[in-house]
């Protein structure tokens, strides 16, 4: 056989061949909502031996469906399934994320309108987002150390809906209008909710009902 009909024989068998499998998950399907208390890393350990996940939640092999900064308060989503977790994270999937923030000042609707329509960041222009000015959740629990409020100054409280996650984006995006966040709690991502739970509290939801 000569070197061509060898070489040729060699690309028919690679091209027929079906691409390897990506490795798929031998355990059950599991889904976890987490009420994530101020201060805590997003995380199941940290070398500097600060609060983790692994203080809360006695389970194995789930992982963050997108960040929720340690300085953040509220729903953090939990899973080992990789469709999901894409489904919630991924811009293109428009799966909406709802937060109740707490900022500095008496907001105004100009600074509404530019949120909803959209800002642009050192990264770029953010997605036209949901932006409305709210009275305080009732549901609201007392934060652990409390925000600090200077007494000339009021503060306002916003729900703020994105469909993306960039790195501390409602923090950033607040800032830019002239609202500095005191705080910063996530309350849904699509249809999973924060429900009853209260700080440092987790519920497994059976991953069918989504």
């Amino acid at each position: 056989m000569n070197k061509t009909s060898f070489r040729n024989q060699q690309v028919k068998r690679f091209s027929t061949q079906r691409p390897a499998k990506k490795p798929q998950h031998s355990g059950p399907k599991r889904l976890v909502i987490f009420n994530k208390p101020y201060d805590v890393l997003p995380q199941f350990t940290d070398e500097s031996g600060r609060s983790t996940l692994k203080d809360y939640i006695p389970l194995q092999g789930i992982y963050a469906a997108g960040r929720l900064d340690r300085d953040s308060e509220g729903l953090l989503v939990l899973t080992n399934d990789g469709a999901l977790q894409a489904q919630l994270t991924q811009p293109g999937k428009r799966t909406g994320k709802v937060y109740f923030v707490q900022v500095e000042g008496a907001v105004t609707a100009e600074a509404l309108e530019s949120l909803r329509n959209g800002v642009t960041l050192n990264d770029g222009p953010t997605l036209p987002a949901g932006a409305e000015r709210v009275d305080e959740p009732a549901w609201i629990w007392a934060r652990n150390p409390p925000i600090r409020e200077r007494k000339a100054i009021p503060t306002s409280w916003l729900k703020i809906t994105l469909y993306e996650g960039r790195n501390r984006q409602v923090r950033r995006m607040t800032a830019h209008v002239g609202y500095p966040t005191l705080r910063l709690i996530r309350y849904a991502m699509g249809t999973l909710e924060l429900s009853d739970l209260a700080p440092g509290e987790w519920r497994e939801i059976p991953i069918e009902t989504l």
